[in-house]
């Protein structure tokens, strides 16, 4: 059996990024807490780590093959994956509750689909979607 070791100090800790999302998810333990508002504070955490959130891709950027690893991703395969990119998924009490999504995020990255173009055409998508909803009249986009 192999061991793979990794330079803790050379990896980018996202719990750094996290401390205010970590701290909501605890909330979240003792009283409802809006769906949004995580959502919200997930994207803060992407952005201000990769300069793009989730919104910014659609999963038929992937190709099919990441996207079914991706579907059968747990936490101990997500911390080498990770590790592998540069990044830590642990906090002080363990596995980061998002993993997953940072897992999304690290493997946008490493296939060069956090872009410009796919953030534009991410959006356009959004809004066709939101648009082809009934009832929906108009779609209004804070840039």
């Amino acid at each position: 059996m192999s061991t793979i070791a990794f330079d803790q100090t050379a990896l980018t800790r996202i719990a750094d990024f996290a401390r205010s999302l970590s701290r909501l998810h605890q909330l979240a333990r003792r009283q409802w807490v809006d769906d949004d508002q995580l959502d919200r504070e997930f994207n803060a955490v992407c952005v201000s780590i990769w300069g793009y959130c989730p919104d910014d891709l659609v999963d038929e950027m992937f190709d099919p093959a990441d996207l079914s690893w991706l579907d059968t991703l747990d936490e101990g395969t997500a911390r080498i994956f990770a590790a592998e990119h540069g990044y830590d998924l642990v906090d002080d009490t363990g596995m980061l509750t998002d993993w997953w999504g940072y897992c999304w995020m690290i493997l946008a990255e490493a296939r060069g689909l956090l872009t410009a173009e796919n953030r534009a055409a991410a959006r356009a998508h959004l809004e066709e979607s939101y648009l082809a909803a009934p009832n929906v009249i108009g779609v209004i986009v804070g840039r």
